[in-house]
């Protein structure tokens, strides 16, 4: 993994699935400056909607960041839902996000700058291989293996 240079942009790619809605869920993300790789995230979650999968994402890898000191920090997601919530276009209305949005609020109020945007699924392939992976790890039929 690369060094980071804390007084540059630091990008991030998160993404969070569900086999089933709900189901079993896994999220995954990448930080990467200056194209190298930071750090990753692949995390099993458990039965959850998607929705509560890609916040999850959101949140796994800005606590990771804001652990290594980043300070300056860009979220691509492709969860048109969850950018539009954190950017204000969207209300958070379903109860179950209002607690994970709350949070990913309050983490993105720690960065000097922090920004979200909405990226087409191609461009977050890394970040959807790590969900799967975790998806794949935490399915019934792997519990049952370990």
């Amino acid at each position: 993994m690369a060094n980071l240079d804390t007084e540059s942009l630091v990008i991030a790619y998160a993404d969070g699935g569900s086999r089933g809605n709900p189901g079993p869920s896994g999220c995954g993300a990448i930080l990467e400056q200056n194209g190298q790789l930071l750090a990753s995230v692949s995390e099993y979650i458990g039965v959850a909607t998607n929705n509560i999968a890609e916040y999850t994402a959101l949140i796994k890898i800005m606590e990771r960041a804001l652990a290594m000191g980043v300070k300056y920090i860009e979220i691509r997601m492709d969860s048109e839902l969850v950018v539009k919530q954190m950017c204000g276009q969207y209300a958070v209305k379903h109860l179950g996000l209002q607690p994970l949005f709350r949070k990913a609020d309050l983490l993105s109020q720690r960065f000097s700058r922090f920004t979200i945007a909405h990226v087409r699924r191609e461009a977050n392939k890394k970040a959807d291989e790590l969900a799967n992976q975790a998806m794949d790890k935490g399915s019934p039929s792997k519990l049952e293996e370990s």
